[in-house]
């Protein structure tokens, strides 16, 4: 029988078994590994929320508790592998195959077990791409989900980090799917309905509030000189000249930096008003002063931040606030803006090789792509203009279209010292050790500018692959990629405008300090908010270690 007959077929003998575990929507905590035992099926399509931030960690738990006699060969199609439960399930034999788009705090760990065979990669897709797939052909049998509230007939709040949830839940309960939603607490009425009860078979009140992470946290005292300097040389070699007004940042202390140094070295240049402000962002707390300076007018996010639920519930004019007072985020939408909306995304990778291609997975850490291909897709069904992608498009010498500009900042080493740019990208020797049809590239030629420490190179202005390969050894330092590069060359760049340095920008790098901070602590981002903003504990330690 073909797989979505079989689901829907398959739905009333489901729930018949879970009526004997569970008579009515609410189930008890004690219960949930029978619960999920009764309703999954082997080699069953089975989707863990696991978020960027928020995971169904109570129920991810009970799917590794469950009989691997019994449950096994299953599929698992989820954003974010965040969690040991979530590749537990493979270890355990419960599940075999993934199809996923982000592995962060689990990328080293996958990386062994797709190296031993126990897990079998359907593909790394993108956040927007594998929910398609979700909708098409992976949707789950089985959906196990989470929120902040539900009532008694099922209704569910998401609270401010709504994420994924809406999406999951659409795409399994529109095929006969069974959906399972983990939440904090059981109420009488909901602040408002994120996924309507019709939607929803069980609730499983949790023994503890789900998990969450801080994870677009970056704490000030922890961005250095050499990321001030990459900020300032942003802003003026992008920012600045494209007028850069709707724009994505990834997460890092780079663009931690520029989001510090909008209410100071960006103002002093006369930007307000004039750059950086729309964003598609999560509410970064580094972004408070710039949005208390008047740079930023709105923000559309994908998620939530802890901490910052108070400041951004009383700045309903930048934030998407409802009728309770609360944010409301989605990650889907928020990936659409990122594409379509924005002129202009700014991220890091692991590796750039010689025409600026870029991945994050790597021979030993699979740490797989989220959004940011998404959001670094020059997009050739855009139809709307604007300055900033109409001149994009210019000096890519398009006369028919703009160009979306997508910019890499990475330090010419990684943290643990490996080159961040390399002749071939490792993701060609992950496709033959993984199986995959095609080296897993994360960003393609699209990319315009990448930017190190050392300076800039736009990529618009390359006319041949010479250009583009001989502009990023310019700025590789003192790598083994950057040693192949003759000064003469270099030199001809800079005159061409296709390689600056930072004095080719105006820049003294003696100014690009700490002091260019709009805030360099914890503390003064709390103090600039008013003291709305209240950091998550592990910030607070740092805190008072400081102290």
């Amino acid at each position: 029988m073909h797989a979505t007959s079989r689901q829907g077929a398959d739905r009333s003998a489901r729930l018949a078994r879970a009526a004997t575990i569970c008579s009515e929507k609410l189930c008890p905590a004690e219960r949930a590994t029978e619960l999920v035992e009764a309703i999954i099926e082997p080699g069953d399509r089975v989707a863990i929320e696991g978020d960027n931030q928020k995971q169904a960690d109570f129920l991810a738990a009970a799917l590794t508790s469950v009989d691997p006699a019994r449950i096994h060969d299953l599929h698992m199609v989820q954003s974010v592998l965040a969690l040991p439960d979530h590749l537990a399930v493979f270890e355990r034999g419960i599940a075999n195959r993934l199809d996923f788009a982000f592995a962060g705090p689990q990328s080293r760990k996958l990386a062994e077990l797709v190296g031993i065979g126990t897990v079998k990669i359907g593909a790394i897709h993108t956040y927007l791409e594998l929910y398609a797939r979700m909708l098409v052909d992976l949707t789950p049998h089985v959906a196990l989900i989470v929120a902040d509230k539900a009532d008694r007939n099922g209704n569910l709040y998401t609270g401010p980090n709504t994420e994924d949830t809406p999406t999951i839940a659409e795409a399994a309960a529109f095929r006969g799917g069974i959906l399972v939603a983990q939440v904090n607490e059981i109420v009488d009425r909901l602040p408002r309905v994120d996924v309507p009860g019709d939607w929803v078979d069980f609730v499983i009140p949790s023994p503890k509030p789900y998990a969450i992470e801080p994870l677009f946290t970056r704490d000030p005292a922890k961005v250095r000189d050499e990321n001030v300097l990459m900020a300032m040389m942003a802003i003026a070699a992008v920012y600045e000249p494209f007028e850069v007004r709707r724009l994505n940042h990834g997460i890092g202390y780079a663009t931690a930096a520029i989001e510090l140094i909008l209410p100071t070295f960006a103002a002093r240049r006369g930007l307000k008003g004039k750059i950086a402000s729309h964003f598609v962002l999560n509410p970064h707390p580094t972004l408070i002063p710039a949005i208390e300076a008047g740079f930023v007018d709105g923000v559309y996010c994908f998620g939530s931040e802890l901490g910052m639920e108070r400041y951004v519930a009383k700045h309903a004019d930048v934030f998407p606030i409802g009728a309770d007072g609360s944010l409301r985020s989605n990650r889907a939408l928020a990936q659409v803006a990122g594409q379509y909306a924005c002129d202009m995304f700014v991220g890091a990778t692991l590796q750039i090789d010689t025409q600026g291609n870029s991945s994050t997975a790597t021979k030993d850490r699979i740490a797989g792509f989220g959004g940011a291909p998404n959001m670094g897709a020059d997009a050739r069904s855009r139809r709307h203009d604007s300055p900033t992608w109409l001149r994009a498009g210019q000096e890519a010498g398009d006369p028919l279209r703009g160009r979306k500009l997508v910019v890499q900042m990475v330090q010419t080493h990684q943290p643990n010292g490996a080159p961040s740019f390399v002749e071939r990208l490792d993701a060609f020797d992950l496709a033959a050790s993984a199986g995959f049809a095609l080296p897993p590239v994360m960003i393609y030629g699209d990319v315009s500018h990448v930017i190190t420490e050392k300076g800039v190179a736009n990529l618009l202005r390359c006319r041949s692959p010479q250009d583009r390969e001989a502009a990023l050894r310019a700025i590789a330092g003192d790598t083994e990629f950057g040693k192949r590069q003759l000064p003469v060359t270099t030199e001809s760049l800079r005159r061409r405008g296709i390689v600056m340095f930072p004095a080719d920008l105006g820049i003294d790098v003696g100014t690009a300090t700490r002091d260019l901070l709009a805030a360099k602590t914890i503390d003064e981002l709390v103090a600039a908010s008013g003291g709305l903003y209240a950091p998550p504990a592990k910030f607070r330690r740092a805190v008072t270690a400081q102290a």
